[in-house]
This record gives C-alpha cells, structure tokens and sequence, in this order.
C-alpha cells in the first residue's frame, strides 16, 4: 500500500510540539495576534491544556503581577518579540475575510482542517504558500514545521512564525490550488508528489 515516504516519522519527532512550552521554557517575550485584531507583546508563563498564562512584557512573575489567563483558542499567531517589525512588513491581509469577523470555533468539526498529508509534501517540496486566517490576515512563505495544533511558516527572509491551526480560514499555493480537508478528500494532491510511493 503507498504511502507519503517519512511522513510517519515526523510526525513521531515533532507532533506534540508546542510554541507555548517553547515559550515557557526560554522566558523570552512573544508576540501574539489574538482574534479581534488585538497584538499582545507578552511572555508566556504558563502552558495548560487550553490555556495560557501571560506577562505584559516587562513584568516579572512573582512581582505582585499575576499572569492573565487567556484561552489558546484566542491566539491566531506566536512569534519572537524581536522580529515584530519583521513580521508586521510581511503580513498582508484580505479586507473580504476580515469583514466575516469570523470567531474560532470551540467545535474541531467546524474547523478549517488541513490533513497532516497536505502539509508534509508542502513542506518537504518547499511550495510557496498562502495561509489566510479567521481575521483576514495573509501569512506567505514556506512551511517549515507543523504538530497536532501548530503550523510555523518561514516568511520571506526565514522569518518564522507560528499558527495555530484552529484560526486557518483557508490555504492555498501560488496556482490557487485550495488544500482544505474538504477539498482535499476529493483532489487527493498528496498522492501527486513523488514522496508518495
């Protein structure tokens, strides 16, 4: 029976990565876009199965502030506070999407999904690619990683940031081709690629 060659062992190796225990883990400041437009500049204090505790940059834990808690299904993306003016030159947005207001889902079945067999030949393959997500912003580049609830995509000049994958409203490479879940049942475009043996 075919399959997409290694793709069973990246997923042992990487899929329950997180960003957020990442985050916890160095204690450096992230940046965080959360649904509704808000960009928060915080560090990462605490990382529970859905949720977050957070700092306002430049407070210290222990200091009289308490971290805010805040539900992971808030954050659309995480990256590295020192590169923001890095991101913010290399993200776009789709005003038709943004004017959806579209909400995260709290049901996974209402989710734009994108299969685990999409991802892994976009990423081995290096195909530009077009993340849109729930807020209309448009995140270009190359896949570079993905787990179970994460996606990190390097922009243009290796600038990493990092999806969540329940704040995808849409994917697409630069011929249109649409790697949705929903569509991707019908095209099948793994089986296309030649690590699909």
């Amino acid at each position: 029976m075919k399959t997409l060659v290694g793709l069973q062992e990246y997923l042992d190796q990487h899929y329950h990565r997180s960003v957020f225990e990442e985050a916890v883990a160095d204690a450096a400041d992230r940046v965080l876009h959360v649904h509704g437009g808000e960009i928060l500049v915080a560090r990462i204090v605490e990382n529970t199965p859905y949720d977050i505790g957070i700092l306002p940059s430049g407070e210290k834990q222990g200091g009289g502030s308490e971290p805010l808690t805040m539900p992971k299904l808030d954050v659309k993306l995480v990256y590295p506070a020192e590169i923001k003016e890095k991101v913010a030159k290399r993200l776009k947005n789709d005003a038709k999407v943004e004017k959806l207001q579209l909400a995260p889902s709290l049901s996974a079945r209402d989710r734009h999904h994108i299969k685990n067999k999409s991802l892994y030949p976009l990423m081995k393959e290096r195909v530009v690619v077009f993340f849109t997500l729930l807020g209309g912003e448009i995140v270009r580049g190359l896949i570079a990683a993905f787990s179970r609830y994460e996606i990190t995509v390097n922009l243009k000049g290796g600038v990493p940031v990092t999806i969540l994958r329940h704040a995808v409203y849409d994917l697409r490479d630069k011929k249109g081709n649409c790697y949705l879940k929903s569509v991707q049942q019908k095209t099948r475009d793994w089986e296309k690629s030649p690590l699909f043996q």
